[in-house]
């Protein structure tokens, strides 16, 4: 069985004003930021991540059950949010992205523990889970490559974006 992954440092991160669609000023977004917060019950920062959360294939043998993520102090004017978790430190070139949620209403405020289902059942109406590095939408947990190429503990970086559009007009591919 694979041992809890490790979360790393500085990962559950502030959230960030999402410039996907509207840029702007620098002094507003410094604001907002500060106060835009997201906290994980199941994953306390710098902690490792559980072995429920891991995922279950590629020779992981993990629950694959996404974390319950809540979220405060989003800025004026958000209309929707998206969520992102993300492996920087896997050896593609290019990290690994372990799960991608939008059109998540703005009247949302928290994720609870499973709400990655493939199926998205347990996500708020309307939201579209797209698909990840792992072929598929969903979350997909933990499960670096063992070995001499593990040379350091990964960090999964979830990120809340908060947008001043209702949809992100995407599909899930």
């Amino acid at each position: 069985s694979a041992p809890d992954r490790p979360f790393g440092r500085g990962t559950m991160r502030p959230f960030a004003w999402f410039m996907f669609a509207v840029i702007t000023a620098g002094a507003q977004m410094s604001t907002a930021a500060e106060k835009f917060v997201l906290k994980s019950a199941d994953i306390p920062p710098n902690a490792k991540i559980a072995v429920k959360h891991v995922y279950k294939g590629f020779g992981c043998e993990g629950g694959n059950v996404s974390p319950a993520l809540e979220w405060s102090g989003a800025p004026a004017g958000t209309k929707s949010f998206a969520i992102t978790m993300y492996d920087p430190d896997a050896p593609t070139g290019s990290g690994w992205w372990h799960w991608v949620v939008f059109n998540i209403p703005a009247t949302t405020t928290k994720l609870e523990q499973g709400a990655g289902d493939a199926g998205g059942a347990r996500l708020p109406p309307g939201a579209v889970q797209s698909r990840t590095d792992f072929g598929g939408p969903g979350y997909g947990g933990p499960c670096p490559p063992q070995g001499p190429s593990l040379k350091k503990p990964h960090r999964y970086v979830f990120t809340v974006y908060a947008l001043k559009v209702d949809q992100l007009d995407l599909n899930a591919d």
